[in-house]
């Protein structure tokens, strides 16, 4: 898109992505960029020309020469590592675009090694770490967290997890061998309903930015803290579904095969490769589950925050908030 002088048009709208949120499919293509693991290998230099980019085109300013797929691109690099509120550069093991890599590696070996105690607790804590650094990086709005709370969600998640799976380790003895295989989910879905909303405790107490759809900040709201993270909670283990349910099944089923038999040590890299397969496919897809420009009815809302809208925006009567990821 460009204007009578070849420049590229400034009325381009990088503050939305650039398929339609409002169907799933639109949603999925965002995703797939946004977690494209071979985001984590671009340089500092990089990224940072990529926020000079976004942040000159939203000035008004156009680089020349620019085309709309390297504004684009640019968009989804710059989106791929800096924070949506704060703006902050995240930490890479905390970006989504880390997310398969790291993940496959982690879920891998939770599957892998599953039927000793000491490895059942050093994976979940391994895992929970993980998650915890994920959900801190991935929190919605700008409200900082104490080292106190932090460390609260931290432990809280990973006592979940760990209790959880070795609980389920003991059930799972008077059951079919193939049931233990699913232990680790089990405690990954536990752990995600206690490490997300502990690490975003704050948002619950003190509420979220909510906006008008123009993006002018009407207030915070708790309520759409909670259905935030109820959104990322269902996603996170709908992300886990397939990666920790059909490797499984499939590994049951090779190592009863003489091959495998004769070469064990192939047992972990094989669970990695297909946990990743899994995992490419399912990041994106239940990232997509819900918009990540949520909206909740301003009835919705806290009494004293829809009195203020009321006062301040009499014709809102839909709020945005950014659900967190």
């Amino acid at each position: 898109m460009t204007d009578d002088s070849g420049a590229l048009s400034l009325a381009i709208d990088i503050k939305e992505p650039r398929w339609d949120q409002g169907t799933f499919m639109g949603r999925a293509q965002h995703f797939f960029m946004v977690t494209d693991p071979r985001n984590i290998l671009l340089s500092s230099e990089t990224l940072d020309e990529a926020r000079v980019i976004v942040e000159e085109y939203r000035a008004g300013k156009a680089r020349p020469g620019l085309t709309e797929d390297e504004l684009w691109r640019a968009k989804y690099v710059y989106d791929s590592a800096f924070h949506p509120d704060t703006g902050e550069k995240m930490v890479v093991v905390g970006r989504m675009s880390a997310q398969v890599p790291v993940n496959m590696s982690i879920t891998g070996s939770m599957l892998t090694f599953y039927r000793t105690t000491p490895a059942v607790v050093f994976w979940q804590w391994v895992n929970q770490s993980f998650n915890a650094v994920v959900n801190y990086t991935n929190r919605s709005g700008d409200a900082p967290l104490t080292m106190n709370q932090l460390g609260a969600a931290y432990v809280c998640a990973t006592t979940g997890a760990v209790v959880t799976a070795l609980g389920l380790k003991s059930l799972a003895t008077r059951l079919p061998p193939i049931m233990s295989r699913f232990v680790p989910f089990a405690a990954v879905a536990a752990a995600n309903c206690i490490n997300i909303p502990f690490m975003r405790q704050r948002e619950l107490q003190f509420g979220i930015p909510v906006n008008d759809e123009n993006g002018n900040r009407l207030g915070e709201s708790p309520n759409a803290a909670k259905q935030a993270i109820l959104q990322v909670v269902v996603s996170r283990i709908g992300m886990a579904v397939p990666a920790m349910a059909i490797p499984p099944v499939i590994m049951n089923y090779l190592e009863q095969k003489a091959f495998m038999k004769r070469f064990p040590v192939l047992n972990a890299p094989v669970q990695v490769g297909l946990v990743g397969l899994c995992l490419v496919f399912a990041t994106p897809l239940c990232c997509a589950m819900f918009p990540q420009k949520s909206s909740m009815a301003v009835s919705s809302l806290e009494a004293e925050l829809q009195d203020k809208i009321r006062q301040t925006s009499p014709n809102t009567s839909t709020v945005y908030f950014n659900k967190g990821l």
